[in-house]
Formats: structure tokens, C-alpha cells, sequence
């Protein structure tokens, strides 16, 4: 089991988010007694009775004013049994771009409901989402379990219709938890609490400390992925001929000796050393930033790919994406875009749009005639450059990208390479 946990919120607007995360650290006793107080007497200004949590983590002046979460923000509290990384994104369905961002690395999200409102269309908006971008284990916190008249009924209600969603999005029934809570005040988040005797399941702190989640989330089963990120020439008396490429290893582990490839010129070679600001090492693995010594002089620069030379990807100009639109203005065939992946930036033509998923019915609409906001299709897409890219299923780092507006710089879409729904059970409308 990992002692850190990466996980995400995720929820609809009033679902009683920023309180949640607000309880997690209270719990956890992850703030400063000063942070308390100030929250106490800001929320005697509000005239309540108890803290307001949710002042702990909505930190911009127009979330408090709105009383909404606007931008992902990353909070890190621990256990004795763990540590956590936190993403706090909007439940708001205008920054959905900002949920797509902040679960995008996460091992696990936290999708709340309001007990009062059930599953909702952001509900199954985000359920989609966390499906599309693989996200291997999901919790649904049902919040304030304690303002409606049948809490069991309704908790059990709101379970079984989650349940059939996630069952036709691809999750296993062992990878999702569903759990009633009182964020306000404090039911089932770090204790189990005495005011749901139909629930026997774990608090959601017992749960977020025992979940077994692999450290290797991202799925890496391809060697070597290493893009280049800088090259490094000193040119100094101490270095005359130093010539190292500088980066974060995306998948695989590279070991001194190693032989590799550099794509997509395929040139090859080997590895002579593997420097760090704290010495050589003998390995690096995924996740690591290191520079790479190589031992010929090779012509590499940054947006070129180091990879294993025994499993070496063949550098693609056109691919087939599952990409959710981010954009204000529709998406349309022909567009013509800048493609960020990895270290490298190139331009790109969309051709086709192949299908549109409606994630609330689960069913797909063949060849649409745009993509709007928070719109999840599939597209083709040709490059100017080839990438070395892997199908998403496969590696999360080599195979997700980004398409950019060439004239703002504005982020556009998450694009995922391949077909990522594969796993979703495409058919008559839930609950049909």
C-alpha cells in the first residue's frame, strides 16, 4: 500500500464541498489554531452558531462572496496511517475545465451529492469525467444525510442509482464506496457516527487510510518514456563538453547502461550516466526529474522523446483522441490548433468528429457537427510533427495532451490519445 494518496473533490455547486475538505482538516488537526479562530469569528459575523469549515479552504475574496469554489486548489493533510494530496476543484458547471485539471493525477476522487437532490446532471457529468480520465477508485459521499426524513431510504435510493451509472461507466463494484455524511457536522468523515445505524460501512477517513491503491496509478506497462525537457551545456572550464538532457522520467525506469532510442529521429544509443543537484544514481524511476548523459553525441532538443530501445513506440502524425471541449466556442472539423504534449508544442488539424458522447444518457451521437463546453467526443487529429505518444489505457503521461488556441494561448481541450470509454456501457438511457 502507498503511504500517499493523490485524490480530488468533486460535486455540484452547495453540495457542501468546501466544508467537507474544511472537516478532512479540522479532523486531521491540519490547521493552525489561529486559522480556527479567525474562521470562528468570522463566522460569528455571520451570525451562526458553530464554524464555518468551509472558510478554511475557500480562499478567494469572490469564493467567499459567492460562496462557490472557483480554482483547484491543493491541500495536504495526514494520518498516522497516511498522507494526502488534496485537489479542491469547482463543482460550479462553468469551471468544469478546472475539475478536469485537478482530477486528472488523482488516485482517487470524492464525488458528493446533496442527500436532499440525489444524482444530478453535474452528478453524472463528473462521473464521466473521472471515468474518462481513468480515475481508479471513487467514493460517493452523500452529504447532509441529516435534513432529509428517511435517511436510510434515501441513502439506499441514491447508492442503487449510482451504482448502475458507475457499473455502465466501467467501474468495478470494489472501487466504488458510497458513504452518508455530515460535513457540517462531522458524521461518518473521521468516526463512524451513531446517527446512521443503517450504515456499517467505514468513515470516510477509515476508508481514504485503508483504500489499497497501486503507487503505479498511472498505469505505466511500456518501458522508458523520458521527454526532453532542456538541454543542459555549461561551457565552462569545470565542463568543456558537457551534454545532458534534462526532464522528468513519464514511464518505464532508465538505468546507467541502459541502450534507448531518441525519437523521433531513432537514433541509438546508451545511457552513461544518470546526474542529479544531489549526485549520480543508479536508476530513475517515473516521476523523477533527472538529466541524462548519454554516451554518443546524439542531435536531441527539447520535445524530442528518450525511450527503451526494446519497446520504442513508432512517432504518429495522426490519431484518433477522446477529448472533452473546454472551449467557449464550439469546436468544428478543420480547426486548426497548437497540440501541447509532453514537452513538445505543434500544430494541429481537427479532422472529423466521430462521435459525441452524451454522458447523461449514455449513449453516443454520431458525427456531430461540433463539440460545445463540457462536451466529451472523439475526434482524428493530424500533427505537423510527429509525437511518441501511447494509447491512454495504457500510460496516462504519454498518452494525454492538450490542444491550445494558437492566438490567446487559451487551453481548448484535454484530449486523451485512443479511444478512453471503451469501458462504457453505450446503450439505452439509465434507469430505462
Amino acid at each position: 500500500m502507498s503511504d500517499l494518496l493523490r485524490l480530488a473533490t468533486a460535486g455540484s455547486v452547495d453540495d457542501g464541498k468546501s466544508t467537507l475538505v474544511g472537516r478532512l482538516l479540522y479532523d486531521t488537526k491540519s490547521v493552525l489554531a489561529d486559522q480556527i479562530d479567525a474562521v470562528t469569528r468570522a463566522s460569528v459575523d455571520k451570525g451562526l452558531s458553530t464554524p464555518d469549515l468551509s472558510l478554511l479552504v475557500d480562499g478567494l475574496r469572490a469564493e467567499r462572496e459567492q460562496g462557490i469554489t472557483i480554482d483547484v486548489a491543493y491541500r495536504y493533510f495526514a494520518t498516522p496511517k497516511r498522507s494526502f494530496v488534496l485537489a479542491d476543484t469547482p463543482g460550479h458547471v462553468q469551471y468544469t475545465r478546472n475539475t478536469v485539471s485537478g482530477a486528472s493525477t488523482a488516485q482517487l476522487v470524492i464525488l458528493l451529492v446533496d442527500a436532499r437532490k440525489g444524482v444530478i446532471e453535474q452528478t453524472r457529468r463528473h462521473a464521466a469525467v473521472m471515468a474518462l480520465l481513468g480515475v481508479p477508485k471513487l467514493v460517493l459521499a452523500v452529504n447532509k444525510i441529516d435534513l432529509v426524513d428517511d435517511p436510510a431510504g434515501v441513502f439506499d435510493k441514491i447508492r442503487a442509482e449510482f451504482t448502475e451509472l458507475t457499473t455502465k461507466l466501467g467501474w468495478a463494484a470494489e472501487d466504488v464506496v458510497e458513504i452518508p455524511v455530515s460535513a457540517l457536522h462531522g458524521d461518518n468523515v473521521a468516526s463512524r457516527s451513531e446517527n446512521t445505524p443503517y450504515y456499517d460501512g467505514p468513515s470516510l477517513i477509515e476508508h481514504l487510510e485503508s483504500v489499497p491503491v497501486d503507487a503505479d496509478s498511472t498505469r505505466h506497462k511500456v518501458g522508458l518514456r523520458f521527454p526532453v525537457q532542456y538541454v543542459i551545456r555549461p561551457r565552462t572550464a569545470d565542463y568543456p563538453d558537457y551534454r545532458g538532457y534534462a526532464g522528468q522520467v513519464s514511464a518505464g525506469t532508465v538505468t546507467k547502461g541502459d541502450e534507448v532510442v531518441v525519437l523521433p529521429s531513432g537514433t541509438r544509443t546508451t545511457i552513461e550516466r544518470i546526474d542529479t543537484p544531489d549526485g549520480e544514481l543508479a536508476s530513475a524511476q517515473p516521476g523523477r526529474s533527472v538529466t541524462l548523459i548519454l554516451a554518443d553525441e546524439v542531435d536531441a532538443s527539447r520535445g524530442d522523446v528518450i525511450v527503451a530501445a526494446e519497446d520504442a513506440p513508432e512517432p504518429i502524425d495522426s490519431f484518433d483522441a477522446t477529448v472533452c471541449w473546454l472551449g467557449d466556442k464550439p469546436l468544428r472539423p478543420g480547426a486548426r490548433l497548437l497540440l501541447k504534449h509532453g514537452t513538445r508544442t505543434t500544430q494541429a488539424i481537427v479532422g472529423v468528429l466521430i462521435e459525441r458522447f452524451d454522458e447523461q444518457h449514455l449513449a453516443a451521437d454520431p458525427s456531430p457537427e461540433s463539440l460545445s463546453l463540457n462536451d466529451i467526443g472523439r475526434i482524428s487529429v493530424r500533427v505537423a510533427d510527429p509525437v511518441v505518444a501511447d494509447d491512454y489505457s495504457v500510460n496516462r503521461h504519454t498518452g494525454s495532451f492538450l490542444l491550445i488556441d494558437p492566438s490567446g494561448g487559451n487551453t481548448l481541450a484535454a484530449g486523451l490519445v485512443g479511444d478512453a470509454l471503451t469501458a462504457v456501457e453505450v446503450g439505452p438511457e439509465i434507469g430505462a
